[in-house]
């Protein structure tokens, strides 16, 4: 994605003698797909390679680089997209920035804040005379220290480079306030922070005074890994091949195998995939959906299922499919049986003789899926989580043919009497459930009960979507729609003993989270509509390495220093 200057950390020139362009003409440029002959020099394809021009031709240049102007910046905008022409060019040379608060009722003062009553208001970010944004997570901020330099979002993909390094920080700093004070209605004080996350969580709105050790044992421990079994192909470009083996379109779960292969559910049915240590490839196997053997007796929709789960040594898989479009919630599984792509039984979720919905389902734990014999698994709804059992009480066993829709059998569980707006989860190697939820916390719950949460990390503002643990439990990673959030549950207790937050209250000491975001170019360049969905870890390195899928794309991630 994107020519060889679009990448992220392209060096811009800070150069105060930069050749002369004229800005709107490469924007028409670009737009027309015309090229111009009357045009006197070529742009070259980097703001590096201008800098290196004009200082071989020895020019002199001013002793003081910093303007009088307030806020001073110069402002640079990515063109040309994913092309090989794709460049920064200068937007404007001297420009400034302001953070303005909107009126009540959305408008805006650009020369003074307004802090009206009687409606909602938010801080924007001004750019001269070309941005105008919310401060938001949707402007994909990125920070280069060492460049005095952020690249965001904001229709187009935009650089501003600052003067001083204080200038820099300062701005860095305000965009924070702003953000936090956005997200959670609340002026950014140490008090409104404490308010938020905690005394326990106070380390992730100040990295400097949390523990982050883990992450130097994690740097090491990548390491000192194998080398994986299976070598990658260097002759193939992985991205292409894990859009190959998505080629069906609509992919809607995967299912993750621990064995020879992975599965993908999509519009018209499920794909099977090689599993490799460098990712997964497409084997040319397709399961149809056999819809002359569905049935939908208790309002179990024939859409396109959102979930699957595989169970008995990954010969079988549940399907969940919403009863309505754009919900995720329902009143009943399909059972499938892989080996003949037959729909072999329907159950339906009951509870006490009432029919209830669920949103998501999981394995009782993280190997569950390799027991030949298993029949109980995690259900989870906006304030339920359960284990339903799919064994008959009558030792009698139930099938299609059947007059009546098979029950699951509700084994355990609780049904929260507040809105806990449970979104996902999953479970660890012991069993130990993490949940994520739509306000951005993500609870821990010990493998013996499923009323207290052990540990309630806070939410950093955007709902999550899908959450994943580790084999160990050590490491939690959650999805949202425009960044993944990892964290290590590992944290000290009075007595010295290493533990995770499944099986206590973790203290003040806790490690600040990662997050990993697309570039702002290339989240640009995905489109608004393309979110992450479904994180996870693989079952052939559970060290930092998961499979990213967006609505149109696949990305592949393996990294050993996330950034914050």
């Amino acid at each position: 994605m994107g020519g060889a200057h679009s990448r992220e950390d392209l060096e811009i020139s800070d150069s105060e003698s930069e050749e002369e362009e004229n800005y709107q003409d490469v924007v028409e440029e670009e737009e027309n797909g015309e090229r111009s002959s009357e045009r006197r020099t070529k742009t070259p394809s980097s703001l590096d390679e201008v800098d290196a021009k004009l200082r071989a031709l020895k020019l002199k240049y001013p002793s003081q680089n910093h303007p009088s102007l307030p806020n001073a910046v110069k402002l640079y905008l990515h063109i040309g997209g994913n092309t090989p022409k794709a460049k920064w060019v200068t937007s404007e040379k001297l420009t400034s920035y302001s953070f303005l608060k909107t009126c009540g009722n959305g408008g805006s003062d650009d020369d003074e804040q307004d802090d009206e009553e009687g409606g909602e208001s938010w801080w924007i970010l001004k750019v001269g005379s070309k941005v105008r944004a919310k401060v938001a997570l949707e402007l994909q901020l990125k920070t280069f220290g060492d460049q005095r330099r952020v690249d965001f979002v904001s229709q187009g993909v935009w650089a501003m480079k600052f003067f001083s390094d204080d200038e820099y920080k300062n701005f860095v700093g305000k965009f924070q306030d702003c953000l936090f004070e956005n997200t959670y209605g609340f002026e950014s004080t140490d008090a409104n922070k404490l308010k938020v996350y905690g005394k326990d969580f106070i380390g992730w709105v100040k990295p400097e005074v949390a523990d982050d050790s883990v992450w130097e044992d994690a740097e090491d421990g990548y390491l000192k890994s194998p080398d994986p079994a299976t070598p990658a192909r260097a002759s193939q470009d992985l991205r292409e091949e894990f859009e190959e083996a998505a080629n069906g379109g609509g992919i809607q779960s995967l299912a993750l195998g621990a064995l020879d292969n992975s599965f993908l559910v999509n519009d018209s049915g499920i794909q099977v995939v090689k599993n490799f240590s460098h990712g997964i490839q497409g084997k040319g196997v397709f399961v149809n959906f056999d819809n002359g053997n569905r049935r939908g007796g208790f309002g179990l929709e024939h859409s396109t299922p959102k979930k699957a789960l595989l169970m008995r040594a990954e010969t079988n898989m549940l399907l969940m499919s919403p009863m309505t479009e754009g919900k995720p919630h329902t009143r009943g599984l399909h059972h499938l049986d892989i080996e003949t792509g037959k729909i072999v039984t329907e159950w339906k979720f009951e509870k006490d003789g009432t029919d209830i919905t669920m949103r998501d389902i999981t394995n009782d734990n993280k190997g569950a899926q390799m027991d030949p014999s298993g029949s109980t698994f995690l259900g989870l709804d906006d304030n339920r989580l359960c284990r339903w059992d799919m064994r008959d009480r009558n030792g009698m066993v139930q099938n299609l043919s059947d007059a009546s829709t098979p029950v699951l059998h509700w084994a355990q569980g609780h049904q929260f009497s507040r809105g806990t707006n449970f979104q996902c989860f999953a479970t660890a190697g012991d069993g130990s459930i993490v949940v994520g939820s739509f306000d951005g916390k993500i609870r821990l719950y010990s493998n013996n009960t499923m009323r207290q949460a052990k540990t309630a990390f806070p939410g950093l503002g955007s709902p999550i979507t899908h959450v994943d643990v580790t084999f160990d439990g050590k490491w939690i990673l959650g999805t949202t729609d425009t960044y993944l959030i990892l964290i290590s549950t590992l944290f000290i207790d009075k007595d010295g003993r290493t533990k995770t937050g499944f099986a206590g209250r973790m203290g003040n000491r806790i490690s600040a989270p990662r997050l990993l975001k697309l570039t702002p170019l290339d989240s640009h360049l995905a489109g608004v509509n393309n979110k992450f969905r479904g994180a996870q870890f693989s079952w052939v390195c559970f060290h930092l390495l998961f499979l990213i899928f967006t609505f149109a794309s696949i990305f592949y991630f393996s990294c050993c220093q996330p950034v914050v």
